[in-house]
């Protein structure tokens, strides 16, 4: 971004993103002051919102943060940090309550116990809903309501964030986009929440937005990105035409429906198996020619409308009816367990460059995320990391908002050419199953577009996924179908030619 125009001391943290990681992190930072950055209108294009599984978090009777964390561990594959996976999962009932305070309604039984639901790879039943399968929404209804209630909490919406300004090899700075010119908030920390990389992939549950732009920014910046190849496919994205893919929630499973071909076989004897292997399973289906389906039918069967209403909706507005038809599904791409690497309070190897959500790599994931503990990390490490700010950079409390710019003129497009193409190309050589050959060609296709941050992504992602030569969790490389000793892949500016800051 060049000809910056307008400067401006926001002499506070910069938050960029406004789903439940960014605004837990400006709600935990009052009455310290803050700035929030949203690429589009707040509520709108954050993968938050459209998260229907729930929280994960030892609440139950029978359930210990111990239990949360072995069954974490297990679905990371060797790549999980022992000490920050024991910190989160033991930090899980707090965030409930936490989140209650601030206004979450939580679904509930008779006696106000929390109705907790079963999901894939969890050996308890410990994910935390509210309103059914629209947790995501409720949870992002309440962050956004407690933030535009305080007045620490300034707002900038449709200001995308285009470059990270390092001077002396710290923060200085965000350079962003307005419709009256590029505008540079100086700045001594800077906090991404930007989400995912779905939008990379033809077939995605997350907004089309989701291409790892705070991937992008903090690579530009020089920080270090970790494990970008590890990539989970969704088993069940229902498949019905629609651009991004609806969510058929891994709870559907939990109450019982199985996973099918056009004959009726059971596509893998445990339908509760961790995602990727469902995904292995289903893509080798689909490449053998078969249709894949979820049969709700006989369980939850009539249920289905009470238990699930917005998948329930979703699915008759494609003329299905989850208790009486199969349900068309099939891998998509749906979240990212590598992103930027921080330390356990959330910083990256820039000093004043934090990041807390998908976009961050805090060692809770590893190779595989177990279900619904992406909203628990969001929620806990959002706040650490506001706690670590104001700790370190202390922070003015009162005074006057930020003013508000005027709306950016500027908007992402889905039928941008660029974003198409890429999506293309590393939906074919760093899907599933990925090779060497295949990696090979997706990097020489996607090397023109490394000016453009949607390209630089891609390649990134493609990049490392060539660079982990074995299978481990949710990356499967075809020519490598063993495990080998567990490492990190590790990237920075440094690490690739013909990339500029």
């Amino acid at each position: 971004m060049s000809g910056v125009r307008t400067e401006i001391v926001v002499d506070a943290p910069v938050i960029v993103g406004g789903g439940l990681a960014g605004l837990s992190c400006a709600i935990e930072l009052a009455p310290a002051r803050c700035l929030v950055l949203s690429a589009g209108a707040l509520s709108t294009g954050t993968s938050t919102g459209w998260a229907q599984g729930g929280v994960a978090a030892a609440v139950g009777p029978d359930d210990s943060p111990a239990d949360h964390a072995a069954d974490t561990l297990a679905a990371g594959a060797g790549l999980c940090d022992q000490a920050v996976v024991a910190s989160i999962t033991a930090a899980g009932p707090e965030a409930i309550e936490w989140l209650a305070r601030q206004g979450t309604r939580w679904d509930r039984n008779p006696d106000g116990s929390l109705r907790l639901g079963l999901e894939g790879a969890h050996g308890r039943r410990r994910i935390v809903h509210a309103g059914g399968d629209g947790t995501g929404a409720e949870l992002l209804r309440t962050v956004v309501d407690a933030a535009r209630r305080l007045d620490s909490v300034s707002i900038w919406e449709h200001t995308p964030a285009r470059r990270i300004v390092v001077e002396g090899g710290r923060v200085a700075g965000v350079e962003v986009e307005t419709s009256t010119g590029p505008v540079l908030l100086r700045t001594p920390a800077v906090v991404l929440a930007t989400g995912g990389v779905g939008g990379l992939f033809s077939h995605t549950t997350n907004p089309l937005s989701s291409r790892g732009q705070g991937l992008a920014l903090a690579f530009r910046a020089g920080a270090v990105l970790r494990d970008l190849e590890m990539v989970q496919f969704h088993p069940t994205a229902l498949d019905v035409a629609v651009d991004p893919m609806p969510l058929v929630s891994e709870a559907v499973r939990g109450e019982g429906a199985i996973i099918v071909n056009e004959r009726g076989e059971w596509v893998l004897a445990d339908p509760l198996s961790a995602r990727d292997v469902v995904s292995r399973a289903e893509w080798a289906q689909l490449q053998a020619g078969h249709l894949v389906f979820l049969d709700a039918r006989s369980a939850p069967g009539e249920r289905f409308a009470e238990l699930f209403p917005s998948i329930h909706a979703t699915a008759v507005a494609a003329g299905l009816d989850p208790a009486r038809d199969l349900l068309p599904v099939r891998p998509a791409a749906h979240y990212h367990m590598g992103g930027v690497l921080v330390d356990a309070h959330g910083e990256s190897t820039v000093p004043g460059l934090f990041a807390a959500g998908e976009v961050a790599s805090t060692g809770l994931h590893g190779a595989n995320r177990l279900a619904s503990n992406s909203l628990l990390e969001a929620v806990v490490c959002g706040r650490r990391v506001a706690r670590r700010l104001a700790s370190v950079h202390g922070g003015e409390t009162g005074g006057a908002r930020v003013p508000v710019p005027a709306r950016s003129a500027r908007a992402w497009s889905a039928s941008d050419p660029v974003v198409e193409q890429v999506r293309r190309i590393v939906t074919t050589g760093a899907g599933v199953l990925r090779d060497e050959a295949g990696l090979r060609r997706a990097l020489r296709a996607l090397q023109p577009q490394l000016s453009d941050d949607t390209g630089l992504v891609g390649y990134l992602v493609t990049h490392a996924a060539l660079q982990r030569t074995e299978s481990r969790g949710a990356h499967t490389r075809t020519d490598f179908p063993r495990a080998a000793e567990p490492r990190h892949t590790l990237v920075s500016i440094h690490d690739v030619e013909g990339i500029a800051a």
